[in-house]
Parts: C-alpha cells; structure tokens; sequence
C-alpha cells in the first residue's frame, strides 16, 4: 500500500478522526477506481496525492462540520461513488442510497460497495425529477448530499422532495457561493427549504477552494416539484 500520508495529514488538519481499516478501504477504493478508468470514463483525477485529496478528503470534509450518524441519507448523481462511498466508509452506522442516471457507473459503483464489505449502501438507476416522486424516497431522509453536478437553483428544485422536514441538503461548491445562492433563492423557498448556513476553506493539501451549502428543509415540498424530466435544468425556478 502506497504512503497514505497526503490523506491522514489532510483529515488530520481538518480534525476527522480515522482508523486503518477506513484507510485500507480508501486504498482499495483508489485501485479499484484507476483499474475501472482505464475502460470507463470515471474521472479525470488519476494521480495518488490527487484523489486521496480532491475526491476522497473533499468528500469526507462534510464530517468537520456535522455528524452523520445513524441518519439516511441520499447521495444524487453519485457519478463514481463521491461523496456517497467515503462518507459511508466514515459513517458505518448511516444508510445510504446513491443515485445516478448513469448505469454502468452505478454497476462499478455496486462492486465497489462489496469489495470494500460495506452495508446498508444501495444503488438506485433512476432521474431525480422521477424517483423524488415515489412514496418510498418522498421526504423519506434525513440529508441528501450532491457534489459538482448542477447550479444551486436546480438542484435545490431536484433534492429537496427526497428531505424531510428538519433535514439538510448539502451542496458541494467548488467557488464562493453568494452568486449561486442569490440565484437559487425562489427555488429553494418554493421547495420549502432556506439556507441555514455556508461554509467556505481551503481543501488542505491543495489550492482547492469548497463552498459547502447546508439548506434545511422547513416544510413539505409541493406535490408538483420537481418538474418533469429536463425541466429543472432547462428553466430553473
């Protein structure tokens, strides 16, 4: 096993507390996840120091500012497994569910899961404008989280069925927020939801700057959103 230090030195700094086993199931997850890219496009960030920080420490910096256990959770567009497979290697007690359009990166996705003996962590082929409709994901978790995939505005009009009231949807930024939030504002308040707080630094070990956005669910989401497939992000609210 290569030298983990980039990523312990990362979580250190960041005050998360980690085992060994985590650590040689995030390695495990790095060869699977190089392995699988040399025949399927999964990510552009292939070097060791690079994907130890910019895919797995980001995902994981979630933890510095809320705990995640025993909570269901949703992660939407999941792509290769961020941030859904490292937030559940950290948080064994929680059930998660990840979601993406995409099927054949939901198959590695599944591999992955039972390489690394992890439970409680499912994979769901389906759009969010359809699967937020079904009364068994409906306002039916407690966070849902969603890194790099779209504009505030119609991610808020995707995720926010699938919360209950009192839960988070969590959007992973890559550049300060305001703009964005500013921008989401109808759409979050329509799907019931307000911004409760942000959190912006500096990924350690990096140039790389996060914007977190925790947006809490208030009340229900009407009946109608999201819109149908396409809509959200063809005109968002």
């Amino acid at each position: 096993m290569e030298d983990m230090n980039v990523l312990t030195e990362c979580l250190d700094s960041m005050k998360i507390p980690y085992t060994d086993l985590q650590l040689e199931q995030l390695y495990r997850y790095y060869e699977l996840l190089i392995e699988k890219n040399k025949v399927m496009n999964l990510t552009a960030i292939t070097d060791f120091d690079e994907v130890m920080i910019k895919h797995f420490a980001d995902s994981i910096s979630l933890l510095r500012y809320t705990p995640l256990r025993d909570k269901r959770i949703l992660d939407l567009g999941t792509g290769a497994g961020f941030p859904g497979v490292p937030l559940k290697i950290f948080c064994p007690d929680s059930e998660f569910i990840l979601v993406d359009s995409i099927n054949k990166k939901l198959d590695f996705v599944a591999d992955v899961c039972e390489e690394l003996g992890l439970n409680d962590i499912s994979v769901c082929h389906s759009r969010a404008e359809d699967l937020a409709h079904k009364s068994d994901f409906r306002e039916q978790f407690d966070f849902v989280v969603s890194r790099a995939v779209a504009n505030l505005a119609t991610l808020s009009e995707l995720t926010l069925g699938f919360i209950k009231k009192g839960g988070y949807f969590v959007s992973y930024k890559s550049v300060a927020a305001e703009e964005e939030i500013e921008q989401a504002k109808n759409a979050i308040r329509l799907m019931g939801g307000k911004v409760q707080k942000t959190e912006s630094f500096n990924l350690p070990g990096s140039d790389l700057e996060r914007t977190l956005i925790f947006i809490k669910k208030g009340v229900n989401t009407p009946k109608q959103y999201p819109r149908k497939a396409g809509t959200p992000a063809k005109t968002p609210l």
